[in-house]
């Protein structure tokens, strides 16, 4: 058996839509129920007097379907094309008519090209991309009613794909219908700026009037997040009880948004999945970048203001460019230290590392962060890895392992570590362990506890009967559990029994949270909160158990 290298580091970043990848996430159609309907009646509904709900900026109407109400592409901001790229959202210009909002909002700039060029990603994660364009500030709500007093606790959705890519409805699995039902709460996913049109930094070349441009994507977030507080009990919600939910780099957007000044008070609980980060980029690094996207644009300083005319793609070229070259100079040349994302700017993102004091701006704020045992899957559609030898499998550890690269000369030690904790595991499972480790969980955890309000940490192992056993726990597969849509997104979990019980356990256990703030939950073992001596660790699979920080012996040699 000979391995295709290049096919196989191809594949592996090909699994993951981490912090910074340019890569994108599964993506999303209509929603079907979580179970067979029980009757044949009308399940949709739509008309003049349905689905009418206000909002501070005028009436939108959406439609109710099998008793759930939506509301699609509502207005939270202006569009930010023109004068409006680079600076913070624009409050939306009010309207007199009843605005319909049945259909999705456009996709923030990104570079689509080739979207659909992976067969095998295509249909196991159902891309669903539509329009793109600057005017994406929009917002898409699931309520089991409409301003009828009762306070329902919030979920507010944020997509991953990075900070470069994705939207607030591209896979099926982020479907709010399920959840809304089942849990008596609302829904909400957002789009928002992303990547150079979002995140470039144009402080240090464009002066006061460019000072927040670096950060015009997370405001984005922050100001969804103030539409929810003064519009939200219009959907039958609870402004004061609202709970943030990311993955990926969703994930990373949850610890942002816990760390930003104008999000304190918006934010009652928060939950980062399969990703997260405990500070942003340094400024002094994005400053750098925003004065070679000039450079490459052939503009001076008293012509930066050209930079907002420019078309959205050319402008993202541009950008990527000036990044690029700034990579091959020796500076952020891996995502974790460069790129388009936040920016420790002291303004809008502290500088330092996040949850330093109990005085921050989310001190108060529980949190539940959760991870699967497979982040990088490698195997899906190269089965001749499933046979890989422990001698090649350390080989190419040494080459690469995950986000972080390759481990050098510590691969050996490292993999015999992870076989010892993990013995009956087969060279590519616990190569894909090791890649997928859960090194910056545990270090956002061990950060949030400095805080007064608890952590909970949970590590996802369920893997789905498909591709003759390859897929494993991977990246993006423990979304539809949380939100009781295994039986919506068939490519991901089969569908059936099985995926259900344990979405039936993780949904409850989500509610819960979202409801008090505790995770527990009847369907599960008893869920402590963590600690850095022990790190309690919730392992959801088929039987769900704690574990007393299962992998730390191999991850502390990472």
């Amino acid at each position: 058996m000979k391995t295709n290298r290049r096919n196989f580091f191809q594949t592996m970043g090909a699994g993951a839509a981490g912090i910074g990848l340019a890569s994108v996430l599964p993506a999303t159609g209509c929603a079907a129920s979580n179970k067979p309907e029980e009757n044949d009646d009308q399940i949709l509904f739509v008309g003049d007097d349905i689905a009418i709900a206000d909002t501070v900026y005028g009436k939108v109407q959406g439609f109710l379907l099998r008793g759930i109400y939506q509301f699609r592409g509502i207005p939270y901001g202006a569009d930010t094309g023109g004068k409006n790229r680079f600076m913070p959202p624009q409050k939306p210009e009010k309207w007199d008519n009843i605005r319909p909002a049945v259909w999705w909002g456009n996709s923030a700039p990104q570079i689509m090209d080739n979207r659909y060029g992976n067969v095998w990603s295509s249909y196991a994660d159902h891309w669903n991309y539509d329009d793109v364009s600057e005017d994406c500030l929009k917002l898409n709500v699931w309520t089991p009613a409409i301003a009828d007093g009762k306070k329902r606790p919030v979920i507010f959705w944020l997509h991953g794909g990075g900070y470069t890519n994705g939207n607030g409805i591209e896979q099926d699995g982020y479907d709010g219908e399920n959840l809304a039902r089942k849990g008596d709460v609302v829904f909400v996913s957002i789009n928002h700026r992303l990547g150079p049109i979002g995140f470039s930094d144009l402080s240090g070349v464009g002066g006061e009037k460019y000072k927040d441009s670096g950060n015009v994507g997370a405001l984005d977030m922050a100001a969804a997040l103030e539409w929810v507080k003064e519009n939200i009990a219009n959907f039958g919600g609870d402004p004061d009880n609202v709970t943030i939910m990311g993955q990926s780099g969703g994930g990373a957007k949850v610890c942002v948004l816990t760390a930003m000044p104008k999000a304190k008070g918006l934010i009652h609980k928060a939950v980062p999945l399969s990703g997260s980060s405990t500070q942003a980029l340094d400024q002094s690094y994005s400053q750098k970048l925003g004065s070679y996207i000039l450079k490459d644009a052939g503009l001076k300083a008293s012509e930066i203001d050209k930079l907002q005319e420019m078309p959205w793609k050319e402008y993202i070229l541009l950008a990527n460019k000036a990044r690029r070259t700034l990579a091959e100079e020796g500076e952020g040349a891996g995502f974790f230290r460069g790129g388009f994302a936040p920016v420790a700017d002291g303004n809008n993102i502290p500088k330092g590392k996040f949850y330093s004091n109990d005085n921050s701006v989310s001190s108060d704020v529980p949190m539940l962060i959760c991870s699967t045992f497979h982040e990088w899957g490698m195997s899906r559609t190269l089965p001749e890895m499933e046979e890989i030898s422990e001698e090649k499998a350390i080989e190419m550890l040494k080459e690469r392992a995950g986000f972080r690269g390759g481990l050098g000369d510590k691969a050996p030690e490292v993999y015999d570590a992870y076989k010892k904790i993990f013995p009956d595991a087969k060279p590519i499972e616990i190569m894909t362990l090791i890649a997928s480790n859960r090194k910056s969980v545990v270090e956002t955890a061990t950060a949030k506890s400095n805080e007064k309000a608890p952590v909970y940490v949970a590590w996802f192992g369920w893997e789905p009967p498909m591709f003759n056993n390859r897929m494993r726990a991977f990246h993006c597969l423990d979304i539809c559990f949380w939100f009781a849509n295994t039986d919506v997104m068939l490519t991901h979990t089969g569908g059936g029994a099985r995926p259900r019980k344990l979405s039936e356990k993780m949904s409850d256990s989500l509610l819960n949270f979202m409801k008090s703030g505790d995770p527990n939950t009847d369907g599960l073992p008893q869920w402590p909160v963590f600690s850095v001596e022990k790190g309690e660790t919730m392992v959801l699979n088929d039987n769900c158990e704690v574990q007393n920080d299962p992998d730390r012996e191999g991850r502390n040699l990472l």
